[in-house]
Protein backbone atom coordinates (compact mmCIF):
# COMPACT_ATOMS: atom_id res chain seq x y z
CA UNK A 1 0.00 0.00 0.00
CA UNK A 2 1.27 3.40 -0.47
CA UNK A 3 0.52 6.90 0.49
CA UNK A 4 -0.42 7.49 3.68
CA UNK A 5 -2.38 4.98 6.05
CA UNK A 6 -2.88 3.66 9.46
CA UNK A 7 -3.22 0.17 11.34
CA UNK A 8 -6.21 -0.48 13.22
CA UNK A 9 -6.76 -3.87 14.74
CA UNK A 10 -4.23 -5.59 12.37
CA UNK A 11 -6.35 -4.13 9.19
CA UNK A 12 -4.54 -1.16 7.40
CA UNK A 13 -6.74 1.21 5.87
CA UNK A 14 -5.25 3.82 3.10
CA UNK A 15 -5.81 7.70 4.20
CA UNK A 16 -6.38 10.34 1.53
CA UNK A 17 -6.69 14.06 1.94
CA UNK A 18 -5.56 14.32 5.62
CA UNK A 19 -4.99 18.22 5.82
CA UNK A 20 -8.42 18.97 4.19
CA UNK A 21 -10.08 21.22 6.86
CA UNK A 22 -13.40 20.07 7.84
CA UNK A 23 -14.41 22.72 10.72
CA UNK A 24 -12.77 25.64 9.04
CA UNK A 25 -13.85 28.29 12.28
CA UNK A 26 -12.02 25.28 14.12
CA UNK A 27 -9.06 24.09 12.10
CA UNK A 28 -9.99 20.39 12.28
CA UNK A 29 -9.09 18.73 9.62
CA UNK A 30 -9.95 14.67 8.21
CA UNK A 31 -7.08 13.73 9.88
CA UNK A 32 -8.09 15.34 13.33
CA UNK A 33 -10.99 13.05 12.49
CA UNK A 34 -9.58 10.02 11.86
CA UNK A 35 -6.59 10.06 14.58
CA UNK A 36 -9.53 11.07 16.97
CA UNK A 37 -11.92 7.98 15.79
CA UNK A 38 -8.85 5.65 16.10
CA UNK A 39 -8.57 6.93 19.38
CA UNK A 40 -11.93 6.13 21.17
CA UNK A 41 -12.76 3.20 18.58
CA UNK A 42 -12.82 0.84 21.57
CA UNK A 43 -14.94 3.05 23.63
CA UNK A 44 -17.46 3.45 20.66
CA UNK A 45 -17.41 -0.45 19.19
CA UNK A 46 -19.89 -2.04 21.83
CA UNK A 47 -22.69 0.91 20.72
CA UNK A 48 -22.18 0.20 17.03
CA UNK A 49 -21.11 -3.62 16.52
CA UNK A 50 -24.54 -5.01 15.79
CA UNK A 51 -26.51 -1.84 14.66
CA UNK A 52 -26.90 -0.91 11.05
CA UNK A 53 -25.33 2.41 10.80
CA UNK A 54 -26.42 5.60 8.58
CA UNK A 55 -23.27 7.64 7.55
CA UNK A 56 -23.56 11.56 7.88
CA UNK A 57 -20.83 12.52 5.44
CA UNK A 58 -19.37 15.97 4.48
CA UNK A 59 -16.76 15.81 1.76
CA UNK A 60 -16.58 20.16 1.71
CA UNK A 61 -16.82 20.26 5.47
CA UNK A 62 -19.29 21.06 7.61
CA UNK A 63 -20.14 24.26 5.64
CA UNK A 64 -20.97 21.98 2.47
CA UNK A 65 -23.69 19.52 1.72
CA UNK A 66 -24.64 16.97 3.50
CA UNK A 67 -24.51 12.96 2.36
CA UNK A 68 -26.95 10.70 5.01
CA UNK A 69 -25.98 7.53 3.56
CA UNK A 70 -27.35 4.08 4.63
CA UNK A 71 -26.45 1.93 1.28
CA UNK A 72 -22.92 0.70 1.35
CA UNK A 73 -20.92 1.76 -2.24
CA UNK A 74 -19.76 -0.47 -3.86
CA UNK A 75 -16.10 0.88 -3.99
CA UNK A 76 -15.53 -0.26 0.11
CA UNK A 77 -13.53 -3.02 0.88
CA UNK A 78 -14.44 -6.22 1.04
CA UNK A 79 -13.56 -6.47 5.05
CA UNK A 80 -16.47 -4.36 5.94
CA UNK A 81 -18.75 -5.87 7.31
CA UNK A 82 -22.62 -5.19 5.71
CA UNK A 83 -26.34 -6.47 7.08
CA UNK A 84 -29.45 -6.20 5.13
CA UNK A 85 -32.44 -4.13 6.24
CA UNK A 86 -35.46 -4.51 4.83
CA UNK A 87 -37.32 -1.87 3.67
CA UNK A 88 -40.62 -1.38 1.61
CA UNK A 89 -39.89 -2.15 -2.04
CA UNK A 90 -36.38 -3.81 -0.95
CA UNK A 91 -33.44 -3.52 0.88
CA UNK A 92 -30.65 -1.63 2.31
CA UNK A 93 -27.10 -2.70 3.07
CA UNK A 94 -26.00 -0.35 5.87
CA UNK A 95 -22.66 -1.01 7.01
CA UNK A 96 -21.81 -2.39 10.80
CA UNK A 97 -18.85 -0.90 12.70
CA UNK A 98 -17.62 -4.37 14.26
CA UNK A 99 -13.73 -3.77 13.87
CA UNK A 100 -12.11 -0.58 14.92
CA UNK A 101 -10.86 -0.49 11.04
CA UNK A 102 -14.54 0.19 9.98
CA UNK A 103 -14.54 3.30 12.08
CA UNK A 104 -11.34 5.00 10.86
CA UNK A 105 -12.12 3.83 7.22
CA UNK A 106 -15.53 6.01 7.24
CA UNK A 107 -13.57 8.51 8.94
CA UNK A 108 -11.50 8.79 5.85
CA UNK A 109 -14.48 8.90 3.47
CA UNK A 110 -15.65 12.54 5.51
CA UNK A 111 -18.09 10.64 7.48
CA UNK A 112 -18.23 12.94 10.71
CA UNK A 113 -21.16 11.22 12.11
CA UNK A 114 -22.11 7.72 12.71
CA UNK A 115 -26.27 7.42 13.54
CA UNK A 116 -27.60 4.16 14.64
CA UNK A 117 -30.57 1.87 14.92
CA UNK A 118 -32.34 1.40 18.13
CA UNK A 119 -32.66 -2.26 17.55
CA UNK A 120 -29.65 -5.22 17.11
CA UNK A 121 -28.87 -7.04 13.75
CA UNK A 122 -31.40 -10.67 13.87
CA UNK A 123 -34.08 -8.77 15.76
CA UNK A 124 -33.88 -5.31 14.03
CA UNK A 125 -37.69 -5.21 14.92
CA UNK A 126 -37.46 -5.46 18.86
CA UNK A 127 -35.88 -2.58 19.65
CA UNK A 128 -33.34 -2.82 22.69
CA UNK A 129 -33.02 0.54 23.58
CA UNK A 130 -35.62 3.26 24.00
CA UNK A 131 -34.79 7.18 23.75
CA UNK A 132 -36.06 10.53 24.89
CA UNK A 133 -34.58 13.18 22.61
CA UNK A 134 -34.63 16.57 25.00
CA UNK A 135 -34.43 19.00 22.38
CA UNK A 136 -34.23 22.71 23.36
CA UNK A 137 -34.31 25.33 20.38
CA UNK A 138 -30.54 26.75 20.96
CA UNK A 139 -27.66 26.47 23.94
CA UNK A 140 -28.99 29.06 25.33
CA UNK A 141 -32.13 27.08 26.60
CA UNK A 142 -29.82 23.97 27.41
CA UNK A 143 -30.34 24.31 31.33
CA UNK A 144 -34.02 23.87 30.91
CA UNK A 145 -33.17 20.64 29.06
CA UNK A 146 -31.04 19.78 31.66
CA UNK A 147 -33.92 20.14 34.36
CA UNK A 148 -35.85 18.25 31.87
CA UNK A 149 -34.23 15.69 31.98
CA UNK A 150 -33.67 15.39 35.69
CA UNK A 151 -37.45 15.34 36.00
CA UNK A 152 -37.82 12.28 33.04
CA UNK A 153 -35.28 10.32 35.44
CA UNK A 154 -37.36 10.94 38.35
CA UNK A 155 -40.14 9.99 36.84
CA UNK A 156 -38.62 6.99 34.76
CA UNK A 157 -36.50 6.04 37.55
CA UNK A 158 -38.22 7.05 41.24
CA UNK A 159 -42.37 6.60 40.02
CA UNK A 160 -42.19 3.45 37.43
CA UNK A 161 -38.88 1.96 38.28
CA UNK A 162 -36.74 1.86 35.93
CA UNK A 163 -33.23 1.96 35.23
CA UNK A 164 -31.95 4.77 32.81
CA UNK A 165 -28.61 6.75 30.81
CA UNK A 166 -28.15 9.71 29.82
CA UNK A 167 -25.40 11.74 27.51
CA UNK A 168 -25.13 15.09 25.78
CA UNK A 169 -26.18 14.80 21.84
CA UNK A 170 -23.31 16.96 21.17
CA UNK A 171 -26.18 19.67 19.76
CA UNK A 172 -28.14 21.76 21.89
CA UNK A 173 -29.64 19.04 24.22
CA UNK A 174 -29.66 15.60 25.70
CA UNK A 175 -31.18 11.79 24.99
CA UNK A 176 -31.92 9.28 27.92
CA UNK A 177 -32.45 5.96 27.46
CA UNK A 178 -34.14 3.03 28.51
CA UNK A 179 -32.23 -0.22 28.05
CA UNK A 180 -34.51 -2.89 27.23
CA UNK A 181 -35.05 -6.78 26.67
CA UNK A 182 -35.53 -6.85 22.48
CA UNK A 183 -39.37 -8.64 22.92
CA UNK A 184 -41.32 -5.64 22.07
CA UNK A 185 -42.11 -3.85 19.08
CA UNK A 186 -41.50 -0.62 18.09
CA UNK A 187 -45.08 0.73 18.19
CA UNK A 188 -45.65 -0.38 22.11
CA UNK A 189 -42.26 1.35 22.78
CA UNK A 190 -43.11 4.28 20.93
CA UNK A 191 -46.12 4.57 22.77
CA UNK A 192 -44.87 3.67 26.25
CA UNK A 193 -42.44 6.87 25.14
CA UNK A 194 -45.10 8.82 23.89
CA UNK A 195 -47.43 8.49 27.25
CA UNK A 196 -44.50 8.97 29.83
CA UNK A 197 -43.73 12.38 27.57
CA UNK A 198 -47.58 13.24 27.96
CA UNK A 199 -47.34 12.59 31.76
CA UNK A 200 -44.23 14.77 32.03
CA UNK A 201 -45.57 18.00 29.97
CA UNK A 202 -49.03 17.77 31.92
CA UNK A 203 -47.00 18.07 35.09
CA UNK A 204 -44.51 21.07 33.45
CA UNK A 205 -45.95 22.89 30.65
CA UNK A 206 -43.99 25.67 31.06
CA UNK A 207 -41.06 23.56 30.52
CA UNK A 208 -41.46 20.64 28.28
CA UNK A 209 -43.70 20.21 24.99
CA UNK A 210 -45.02 16.95 23.16
CA UNK A 211 -46.16 19.02 20.70
CA UNK A 212 -44.09 18.61 17.07
CA UNK A 213 -45.26 21.64 15.30
CA UNK A 214 -42.26 24.48 16.35
CA UNK A 215 -45.42 27.15 16.28
CA UNK A 216 -47.36 26.10 18.47
CA UNK A 217 -45.07 24.76 21.22
CA UNK A 218 -45.38 26.23 24.41
CA UNK A 219 -42.48 24.78 26.41
CA UNK A 220 -39.19 25.37 25.41
CA UNK A 221 -37.85 21.76 25.80
CA UNK A 222 -39.47 19.13 22.85
CA UNK A 223 -39.66 15.81 24.25
CA UNK A 224 -39.25 13.78 21.24
CA UNK A 225 -39.67 10.10 21.08
CA UNK A 226 -40.53 9.84 16.99
CA UNK A 227 -36.76 8.13 16.89
CA UNK A 228 -38.14 5.55 18.57
CA UNK A 229 -39.49 3.41 15.23
CA UNK A 230 -38.12 0.94 12.71
CA UNK A 231 -34.75 2.06 10.99
CA UNK A 232 -34.86 5.23 12.88
CA UNK A 233 -31.84 5.88 14.10
CA UNK A 234 -29.65 8.08 16.58
CA UNK A 235 -26.17 9.77 17.11
CA UNK A 236 -23.84 7.25 18.17
CA UNK A 237 -21.91 7.54 21.80
CA UNK A 238 -18.38 9.25 21.34
CA UNK A 239 -19.23 10.69 17.99
CA UNK A 240 -18.28 14.01 16.43
CA UNK A 241 -21.14 16.53 15.43
CA UNK A 242 -20.84 18.41 12.40
CA UNK A 243 -21.26 21.74 13.91
CA UNK A 244 -18.95 24.48 14.88
CA UNK A 245 -16.58 23.61 17.70
CA UNK A 246 -16.78 19.73 17.02
CA UNK A 247 -18.79 18.65 19.83
CA UNK A 248 -19.11 14.68 21.43
CA UNK A 249 -21.93 13.21 22.01
CA UNK A 250 -20.66 11.97 25.69
CA UNK A 251 -22.21 9.60 27.98
CA UNK A 252 -22.98 11.16 31.14
CA UNK A 253 -22.99 10.69 34.74
CA UNK A 254 -26.66 11.48 36.51
CA UNK A 255 -24.86 14.13 38.86
CA UNK A 256 -23.17 15.74 35.67
CA UNK A 257 -26.78 16.27 34.68
CA UNK A 258 -27.17 18.18 37.97
CA UNK A 259 -24.16 20.32 37.64
CA UNK A 260 -24.85 23.93 36.55
CA UNK A 261 -21.29 23.93 34.67
CA UNK A 262 -22.25 20.71 32.30
CA UNK A 263 -22.80 22.80 28.61
CA UNK A 264 -23.47 21.82 24.97
CA UNK A 265 -19.73 22.29 24.34
CA UNK A 266 -18.25 20.37 27.24
CA UNK A 267 -16.75 17.92 25.61
CA UNK A 268 -15.43 18.13 21.91
CA UNK A 269 -12.59 16.33 19.93
CA UNK A 270 -9.97 17.98 21.23
CA UNK A 271 -11.04 17.35 24.84
CA UNK A 272 -12.90 14.15 25.18
CA UNK A 273 -10.31 11.83 25.22
CA UNK A 274 -9.21 13.74 28.31
CA UNK A 275 -11.83 12.81 30.06
CA UNK A 276 -11.74 8.88 28.96
CA UNK A 277 -8.18 8.61 29.82
CA UNK A 278 -9.21 10.01 33.45
CA UNK A 279 -12.25 8.15 34.16
CA UNK A 280 -12.49 5.49 35.95
CA UNK A 281 -15.43 3.44 34.21
CA UNK A 282 -17.55 4.37 31.61
CA UNK A 283 -20.49 5.94 32.29
CA UNK A 284 -22.94 3.85 30.42
CA UNK A 285 -20.02 0.62 30.53
CA UNK A 286 -23.20 -1.65 32.19
CA UNK A 287 -26.03 -0.18 30.01
CA UNK A 288 -26.22 -3.65 28.15
CA UNK A 289 -26.41 -5.70 31.71
CA UNK A 290 -29.34 -3.60 32.32
CA UNK A 291 -32.22 -4.31 29.91
CA UNK A 292 -35.24 -4.33 31.33
CA UNK A 293 -39.30 -5.24 30.79
CA UNK A 294 -41.40 -2.49 30.21
CA UNK A 295 -44.76 -4.19 31.65
CA UNK A 296 -44.27 -3.17 35.03
CA UNK A 297 -43.63 0.43 33.93
CA UNK A 298 -46.41 0.24 31.60
CA UNK A 299 -48.93 -0.30 34.44
CA UNK A 300 -47.55 1.97 37.03
CA UNK A 301 -47.81 4.90 34.21
CA UNK A 302 -51.59 3.95 33.42
CA UNK A 303 -52.09 4.69 36.88
CA UNK A 304 -50.69 8.26 36.55
CA UNK A 305 -53.19 8.47 33.60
Amino acid sequence: MTGPSLTAGGIEVALSHTDKVLWPGDDITKGDLIEYYADVAGRMLPFLKQRPVAMARYPDGIKGPRIFQKNVPDYFPDWITRTEVAKQGGVLHHVLCDKPATVVYLANQACIELHVFLSQVGRLDQPDQLVFDLDPPDDEHFGEARRAALLLRDLLEGELGLTTFVKTTGGHGLHVYVPLRPSGDFDAVRGFARQAAGVLTARHPDLTTTEQRKDKRTGPVYLDVMRNAYAQTVVAPYVVRARPGAHVATPLEWDEVADSKLTPGRFTLRTVRRRLGEAGDDPWAGLARRRQGLARAQARLDKLG
